[in-house]
């Protein structure tokens, strides 16, 4: 939205977006280079040293590519600035993007339980794996690790829930190469079931992953309020706010990694209206100043102050 630099400064708030999306973009380029190599390195030699667990492993490498670039048009579109058709901004993109990673997270521990049902069926068919299958598995291991501690650490950093579903993305396919690794030692050393068990393990842990990311991007898609942190540290500052009586009826919802809020609040009707409307210009400006707000939507009630007179005796004779 376009504000009167004037009246509203530009917030940390306001600056906040475009910092996500600056970090969402390098950081997710980052993935994209280490996806790709691993993803054609793993199929490769999967292929080659006869490990049906690396080929999959593979396989879910290069999921993490497509969710990369879904990350990628959803942190493009994230920064649009304000239109006529959408007058919030476009931040419900990361949203929509934690959804659709969602799904590609069920979608590849799907895809994993249903491979390790039908090995587990056929044992018979499990072929003896190249030890080269095991190192591979091992140097993906520590770059999927890696990935995700960095790309953790720039979602903390920046607080955006699109990128802590890219990273958890990144963790799963980690997950899923440490029991790949498992398996491949377990094929090397004569149990060959040791590779389909701990496939059907890591499809499990991916799918529940994928069920909690997209249950939390569904809620944040019907309006679920800000955490109750989040809540109550509004609520304190505009209490705080000089002028301001009493606050009720507060209400917020997300949109993306921000806030939008409705309030109502108590100024003295004594006053004029251009001194109410200045109280409540700085007290929205203070929730934009010092919270993840987009907006702030007030509504001002008048209220008499209590004379000394009106009082209850108790309180007037005391």
């Amino acid at each position: 939205m376009h504000r009167n630099p004037d009246v509203f400064p530009e917030t940390e708030a306001d600056a906040m977006p475009a910092a996500a999306a600056m970090a969402a973009t390098r950081s997710t380029w980052v993935s994209v280079a280490v996806n790709l190599v691993l993803s054609v390195g793993q199929m490769a030699i999967g292929i080659l040293s006869r490990s049906q667990g690396l080929v999959a492993d593979g396989i879910h490498s290069l999921s993490d590519l497509i969710a990369d670039f879904v990350v990628l048009v959803a942190s493009h579109h994230s920064k649009k600035p304000v239109d006529a058709n959408h007058p919030y901004g476009h931040q419900r993109f990361e949203t929509g993007a934690s959804l659709a990673l969602a799904l590609i997270l069920l979608l590849v521990g799907g895809g994993m339980l249903w491979s390790a049902i039908q090995k587990l069926e056929h044992p018979e068919a499990i072929q003896r794996v190249h030890i080269a299958a095991l190192w591979v598995a091992i140097i993906a291991l520590a770059a999927k690790e890696g990935l995700f501690r960095y790309m953790l650490g720039v979602a903390t950093r920046v607080r955006s829930s699109m990128l802590v579903a890219n990273a958890w993305h990144a963790r799963s396919d980690a997950a899923s190469s440490l029991v790949v690794a498992f398996g491949i030692i377990g094929n090397l050393l004569g149990y060959p079931l040791l590779d389909p068990i701990a496939a059907l393990i890591v499809g499990g842990m991916i799918v529940k992953m994928g069920a909690t990311f997209g249950w939390d991007a569904l809620h944040d898609l019907m309006d679920r309020s800000a955490d109750a942190e989040d809540v109550r540290a509004i609520l304190t500052t505009l209490r705080m706010t000089p002028g301001v009586l009493d606050v009720h009826d507060l209400r917020t919802r997300k949109t993306g990694d921000l806030i939008l809020v409705d309030v109502h609040l108590d100024i003295d009707a004594a006053l004029t209206v251009a001194q109410g409307h200045d109280i409540v210009v700085d007290a929205r400006a203070r929730v934009m100043r010092h919270h993840r707000v987009l907006n702030v939507m007030t509504h001002v009630d008048p209220r008499k102050r209590q004379s000394v007179t009106e009082l209850a005796p108790e309180i007037r004779n005391g």
